[in-house]
């Protein structure tokens, strides 16, 4: 009798974590493992186990349970440095992917971004993966994520036989998620530095979820970007949120900022994101991601800008009439969705499938 594949999801309490444990356990052929310091609310049905990767025993506990494949969620998205982020990010990761090799375990998944990358006046127009990683180390996350990245990229020459896939996230957009670009967006003016329109790459916070499972139950070993196709100018993502542009000389913005330091938590508020990166491009190549990862995220930038407007302000401020135009074009967006959706499976299908062909 086949048995299921085990795969555990570390920072299972958290969002991405519990989303991505709730997809995996709709899946049939895999048994889920979530593992936290603290329960997880509201899965009730998880094989939960409380402990922090940073344990010297991971790597028994592994071995005992048989673990195929481990995707790492357990990251601190900190605005600013600490040694407790970097202990729990980076070193965190280090001690998780020692133990995967000591346990045998097959694959692991991590979560990465691409602001690793930075956002400089001398990037190309689609930075590729290869690219060196020069995001900015103000912001603790990046700059834990480009120690982290810098980790795997010996870790994987070190140790082949441990399948390694990294998945570098745009600025993550949708109703319910808590990212810095949903916060830039969430404020009734936006910061708009004069003279500056960058573009920019979103993808919906359910394409992440749906990426993450996608890397999980498909070997495909290395680095991708993923993000919707269409790179949109920061100008076009303000509009489709709604939001009105608040213009700054930037010299100014940056001396506010460098100013207020690590006291400017109101300032923070409205501007979550590196000044560089609503300055200058930093926008990623997705041929491989197509190519080699093989997937498709379902919603474009437009879809995902405009629901995450739809339910955060316009609702409640629109006539009838737009409200109308609103829920017309949900359901445009749809069916464009489930279109592609089918023009990818067909794709994907093996040659005589779906064809009408019987041999």
């Amino acid at each position: 009798m086949p048995t299921d594949r085990v795969i555990l999801v570390t920072g299972v309490s958290g969002y991405w974590g519990s989303r991505l444990a709730v997809r995996l356990q709709s899946e049939p052929g895999y048994h889920v493992i979530g593992l936290d310091v603290v329960p997880p609310e509201g899965l009730r049905d998880l094989d939960f186990i409380p402990t922090d990767v940073r344990n010297p025993l991971l790597a028994d506990l592994l071995a005992t349970e048989g673990v195929d494949t481990v995707c790492h969620l357990a990251f601190l998205d900190t605005t600013r440095p600490s040694d407790q982020a970097f202990d729990v990010n980076v070193v965190g990761t280090t001690s998780l992917l020692e133990a995967c090799v000591q346990a045998g375990v097959r694959k692991v998944v991590l979560k990465s971004s691409t602001a690793v990358y930075g956002a400089r006046p001398t990037n190309p127009a689609f930075l590729r993966e290869e690219h060196a990683l020069r995001g900015s180390r103000r912001y603790g996350y990046t700059r834990d994520m480009i120690e982290i990245e810098a980790f795997c990229q010996g870790f994987s020459r070190r140790e082949p036989q441990l399948m390694l896939t990294i998945l570098r996230f745009c600025s993550i957009i949708g109703p319910t998620v808590d990212t810095p670009l949903a916060r830039f967006l969430s404020e009734p003016l936006t910061p708009n530095l004069l003279g500056f329109d960058p573009l920019m790459q979103v993808i919906h916070e359910d394409d992440v979820v749906a990426a993450l499972t996608h890397a999980v139950t498909h070997d495909a070993p290395g680095v991708f970007n993923v993000a919707a196709k269409d790179a949109l100018p920061l100008s076009k993502i303000r509009g489709l949120a709604g939001k009105v542009p608040l213009p700054i000389f930037h010299p100014l913005a940056y001396w506010g900022v460098g100013l207020l330091g690590g006291t400017g938590l109101r300032l923070r508020r409205y501007v979550p994101l590196e000044l560089d990166y609503i300055r200058y491009p930093w926008v990623g190549d997705l041929s491989r991601m197509e190519a080699e990862l093989g997937f498709q995220p379902r919603y474009s930038a437009e879809q995902a800008l405009r629901e995450f407007a739809t339910q955060h302000r316009l609702g409640y401020y629109l006539t009838d009439s737009a409200r109308q135009a609103l829920a017309e074009q949900r359901l445009r967006d749809i069916i464009e969705q489930r279109q592609r959706a089918k023009a990818q499976q067909t794709a994907n299908a093996p040659a005589g499938e779906g064809d009408g062909s019987n041999e």
